[in-house]
């Protein structure tokens, strides 16, 4: 599947089919099933859109960090061109909540940077090698967010 999930085609591809496929399973299942997590672990992030500030909902490949109790995500877009539109909606509006294993979880985006960056991303490509590929076809970094658990009334 690595292998599989490198190529150009599927660059093209997922982006459109993955999410839909996603979305609905997590529907389905009420929250405690999302199919592509049968590979990666995953969530369903929910971010306010950073220009219409309505909620967006998107299911996203993760690195779960046990030791922090943390989530790291990665921006990598399958190796496509530009930022996805979840990494403005963090960056715009931090406050986001995930669903984890059927839980929903208040949490905190911060975007990684320097040192920390560069050893989460050591990690991302030990924990995921096409993540390697995927930087190698584009210019920009892929950005890297840890999310942390808030609390459920926090208020930013």
């Amino acid at each position: 599947m690595q292998k599989v999930s490198s190529t150009r085609a599927f660059a093209k591809v997922a982006p459109h089919v993955v999410p839909a496929m996603d979305r609905a399973v997590h529907r389905l299942t009420r929250g405690r099933v999302i199919l592509s997590a049968q590979m990666l672990p995953g969530v369903i992030l929910t971010a306010r859109g950073a220009k219409s500030g309505l909620a967006r909902t998107t299911p996203l490949a993760c690195m779960p960090q046990e030791a922090t109790g943390t989530w790291v995500l990665i921006g990598s877009n399958f190796g496509r061109p530009g930022h996805p539109a979840w990494t403005a909606n963090l960056l715009a509006h931090p406050d986001a909540e995930i669903s984890w294993k059927g839980r929903s979880i208040p949490v905190r985006a911060r975007l990684l940077e320097g040192d920390e960056r560069a050893e989460v991303w050591r990690a991302a490509l030990d924990f995921w090698p096409p993540y390697a590929t995927y930087q190698s076809r584009i210019e920009r970094e892929i950005r890297l967010f840890r999310l942390e658990p808030r609390a459920r009334n926090a208020h930013a």
